[in-house]
């Protein structure tokens, strides 16, 4: 979107009446010749791996950051696995224990990052 001289706006306003129209999904203005595509490549429904019904241009989006199968690593092990099974595979691998090299003691793989503050 930019200025327009008021000059040469009713011109512009003719031009793009004729060569672009605004989507209806998503408000966007988009040349009349490429609708077809923008829907199809955009709105079009998809199925995601988690059987989620999503627009095809959200998938991207969906797949990083909300769906439930995407990948993540233990904090702990760096084992990748999906993020549904996430928080119970953290609550076992952090309550592991693992001997400090200093004190000796065994200490759970969760509070090894503060245990050298408290260690001997």
């Amino acid at each position: 979107k930019k200025d327009i001289p008021a000059a040469n706006f009713i011109i512009h306003e003719i031009h793009c009446s004729r060569n672009i129209e605004v989507c209806h999904y998503c408000s966007e203005s988009v040349p009349k010749s490429e609708m077809k595509n923008h829907i199809e490549s955009e709105h079009v429904q998809v199925t995601c791996k988690c059987r989620m019904k999503i627009e095809n241009g959200l998938l991207k989006d969906h797949e990083a950051s909300a769906c439930p199968l995407r990948p993540a690593l233990c904090q702990y092990c760096d084992i990748q696995l999906t993020f549904d099974k996430l928080q119970d595979h953290e609550i076992y691998c952090g309550a592991r224990t693992e001997t400090c090299g200093g004190c000796g003691r065994n200490i759970m793989v969760k509070d090894l990052k503060e245990h050298p503050r408290v260690c001997g």
